[in-house]
């Protein structure tokens, strides 16, 4: 009721609604028949072992990407995700994909060091199809959507751009990137989960009777995730295109071919490796992804699912939103302050919150950690202390395969005080573990290639 009431009163909730906001539901998942069988297990759940990868049985089966069967022929175990069957992992061949739940590390985390490992050393396949994607066009379209992020999308066509959109509090609504089609053409990118939200948010923000048009065009393509070092050179085998560093920049899109099809291909990452996100016309999503699979069988391409796609995120510390990042953080206290434009003409919706806030001081700030015993799993809720005193607790934990051991971000605070990165460097840092605490280092940096060179390359 309390949330209620600050949510109406004051426009903004003063806590994380993101896991309970009515509009992270996508339209299917207000039917009679999904209500009826998913409210009983949700509601039979909360009394259960809370797992963190817990997946839910009712409703199941029902959005499929177009290479769902291909995943399944794959031998792929598949999570449920904004109602999306989403590859979690990849069983070898003879080996049932069945999850066997525990809290230390479940039997498929094998297979998620060996995708990991391709993603960082040679070349990686992901279906990326639950991608939100919203296309924004008319010709007031920069004005307004330059108003809503906190970034500069007023850049040339081709270009990606990584942005916020924020309330007036200064606190986060959307995480996502902005890429321009054409002077008067923008798409939109977004998580799964927050794809309603954000095209809610557009709509609140974009007056009715501006030359401006939202259309959610998220079926209208599938999307295949090509990531590893030896990403240009695998594509560069199929395409026509100049993939090369200079043709080709990071944050860029072009249209290019692969065998038959017309293909919108973004140079961007999640994982922090060269890679290019491929965003297919739907009617030719097999035919490219068969093409694809036959050319990569030479140099060992390896299908990866979203708990490889975690732990490789949280290895570079990038943020989910939703997961370790939500409605009540701003973008100066989670590390992301590269990213909001204070000077752009216009100025955007929460500037005057977050320069109060930069005058005032950080309330918290967002460390990435990295525990130095190789042992611990980190997932999630797990207390951060400082020189021996509780100072936060872990909101997103993996395995970081290439670092060598559990990795987290959390907020760290400082007792109602200011916290400033002298006092993240100065600390002496434990994570409690099921009762026990383990050293572990603390970093406002990405531990993994914190200069960029190898997204950069």
């Amino acid at each position: 009721g309390k949330v209620m009431v600050d949510w109406i009163v004051n426009g903004v909730p003063d806590v994380d609604v993101t896991g309970l906001d009515i509009a992270r539901m996508a339209p299917f998942q207000n039917t009679q028949k999904y209500r009826k069988e998913r409210t009983v297990e949700a509601l039979g759940m909360l009394f259960e072992v809370g797992y963190h990868n817990r997946q839910y049985t009712t409703a199941r089966n029902i959005r499929k990407s177009a290479f769902h069967d291909r995943m399944v022929a794959a031998n792929a175990y598949f999570g449920c995700y904004a109602g999306w069957e989403y590859p979690d992992w990849f069983a070898p061949k003879g080996v049932e994909p069945k999850v066997e739940y525990s809290w230390g590390r479940q039997n498929w985390f094998e297979y998620r060091a060996a995708e990991h490992r391709a993603a960082r050393e040679n070349v990686t396949l992901m279906d990326y199809s639950v991608m939100g994607k919203i296309l924004v066009q008319g010709r007031d379209a920069e004005k307004y959507l330059n108003h809503i992020c906190a970034n500069n999308v007023a850049v040339p066509a081709g270009k990606i751009v990584y942005t916020q959109w924020l309330n007036e509090t200064g606190t986060i609504e959307a995480d996502l990137t902005v890429t321009r089609l054409a002077e008067d053409q923008f798409l939109i990118l977004t998580g799964d989960k927050t794809t309603n939200h954000a095209q809610a948010w557009l709509r609140r923000h974009i007056p009715a009777d501006a030359h401006a048009f939202i259309t959610n065009i998220t079926s209208s393509y599938s999307v295949l995730n090509i990531q590893g070092p030896k990403s240009r050179n695998f594509l560069s085998s199929i395409t026509h295109a100049d993939l090369s560093n200079e043709a080709f920049p990071f944050l860029t899109m072009q249209d290019i071919d692969i065998g038959y099809a017309p293909v919108k291909a973004l140079r961007v990452t999640y994982v922090g490796e060269l890679g290019w996100e491929l965003y297919i016309p739907t009617e030719f999503s097999l035919h490219v992804y068969d093409t694809l699979m036959e050319k990569g069988e030479d140099i060992g391409l390896k299908l990866i699912g979203l708990q490889a796609l975690e732990s490789l995120r949280l290895e570079k510390a990038y943020r989910d939103y939703g997961g370790d990042i939500d409605n009540t953080d701003t973008p100066l206290e989670v590390g992301l302050g590269y990213f909001v434009k204070f000077d752009k003409p216009g100025g955007f919706i929460g500037r005057d919150a977050l320069l109060k806030l930069k005058e005032s001081g950080y309330r918290y700030r967002m460390p990435q950690f990295l525990l130095e015993n190789s042992e611990p799993m980190l997932s999630y809720g797990e207390i951060i202390y400082r020189n021996g005193e509780p100072v936060g607790y872990i909101m997103a934990g993996s395995y970081g395969h290439t670092l060598g051991a559990s990795v987290g971000v959390g907020p760290v605070e400082n007792n109602g005080d200011v916290v400033t990165a002298e006092f993240i460097r100065s600390g002496s840092f434990e994570i409690d573990v099921a009762g026990t605490r383990f050293p572990a280092k603390a970093s406002l940096r990405p531990m993994y290639d914190p200069k960029l060179e190898r997204v950069r390359c």
